[in-house]
């Protein structure tokens, strides 16, 4: 459904009809309850895309259009019904279960000056597999169960309640991961990431922002390539690498590896797992764990330090404990090469 608004133009322009506000009306509705939709496929070449599954409102697509010249003036129906069919290929259809969106330019040279930004808001059924690019929007992709696939050249990523295998891509855009669960893959190539309450194996990287994690459980691995990594209360198996940054993890109750080649590390378990590594090439290591299991500790770095190491045997030096606590048991090492090494045992 094709909804136009009527604007009076001031300045002494005349009166336009069939205008629209593209970001509040949609240029074009459809509806997709009878077509029973398990498989979205969404493509554009610079707008957003929205899918939200498993709500109460009726299945449908609404399709936003506006100039992608940086104003957000309005364009006429007509002027908009000219420039898909001159410069794009611009297509809605369902077939086989499947609804295609595809808005994209018809050839790689065109006027700017005539550039549209072409969204898509989905709402379907919540078991539905998507397959959705956008060469420059944001993908907000949520409440879906099923294989998902998503990418952006610079967008960013915003995943809400997803379970099933989620594979999603940017090459510069920040990633939000909330409350989705089983096989998760979201990589960007610079900006944030920030995952909260989910859980699964999760392999998490970006190639120079920060990582950030909060109520985790399962196989969690997050790299950077340059940020920092911080979390708090993680369960399960947790891998933290960072190139130069500084890693903060508190309220541990999980195995650990974690390594920075640059920053300083502070880390509190509340839980020991099977094991705990640290490595760092140039920082401080700072390691705060309970005393109530048999550990064989391995601490390593230009000074090591570590208080109420009772009933403990081994070798304690100043740049080096290696022994058994508690008749030993969980490995616990830390290779601070360079770098001042704290273990403080509550």
């Amino acid at each position: 459904m094709k909804q136009i608004l009527t604007l009076l133009l001031v300045a002494g322009l005349a009166n336009v009809a069939n205008a629209q506000v593209q970001d509040d009306v949609p240029y074009l509705t459809k509806s997709l309850s009878s077509a029973n939709i398990q498989k979205v496929q969404a493509e554009t070449s610079g707008g957003n895309i929205t899918v939200t599954g498993g709500t109460d409102a009726e299945a449908k697509i609404e399709v936003y259009v506006y100039p992608n010249n940086g104003r957000k003036n309005v364009l006429s129906k007509d002027e908009i019904e000219k420039r898909l069919q001159e410069d794009y290929d611009f297509s809605i259809t369902t077939a086989d279960n499947k609804l295609t969106a595809i808005a994209k330019p018809k050839n790689k040279k065109w006027d700017w000056k005539r550039a549209l930004s072409v969204s898509f808001r989905i709402y379907v059924p919540r078991n539905v597999t998507t397959n959705l690019i956008t060469s420059g929007g944001n993908i907000h992709i949520a409440h879906l169960n099923g294989v998902q696939d998503f990418r952006t050249s610079g967008g960013n990523l915003h995943v809400e309640d997803l379970a099933g295998k989620i594979k999603g891509v940017t090459s510069g855009g920040n990633i939000h991961l909330s409350d989705s669960k089983d096989d998760i893959t979201l990589i960007t190539s610079g900006g944030n990431i920030h995952a909260k309450n989910s859980n699964g194996k999760l392999e998490l990287t970006t190639s120079g922002g920060n990582v950030t994690l909060e109520s985790l459980t399962g196989n969690v691995d997050a790299t950077t390539s340059g940020g920092n990594v911080s979390g708090n209360t993680i369960g399960g198996e947790l891998s933290a690498v960072t190139s130069g940054g500084n890693v903060s993890l508190q309220d541990l109750s999980c195995s650990v590896s974690a390594s920075t080649s640059g920053g300083h590390m502070t880390i509190n378990i509340k839980e020991l797992g099977s094991y705990v590594k640290l490595a760092n090439s140039g920082g401080n290591v700072s390691l705060t764990i309970p005393g109530n299991k048999g550990m064989d500790l391995r601490l390593s770095g230009d000074k090591v330090k570590a208080d109420k190491l009772n009933n403990f045997s081994g070798t304690i030096e100043d740049d080096l404990i290696d022994g058994k606590l508690n008749g030993g048991g969980i490995p616990v090492t830390i290779k601070g090469h360079s770098g001042r090494v704290t273990l403080t045992i509550k």
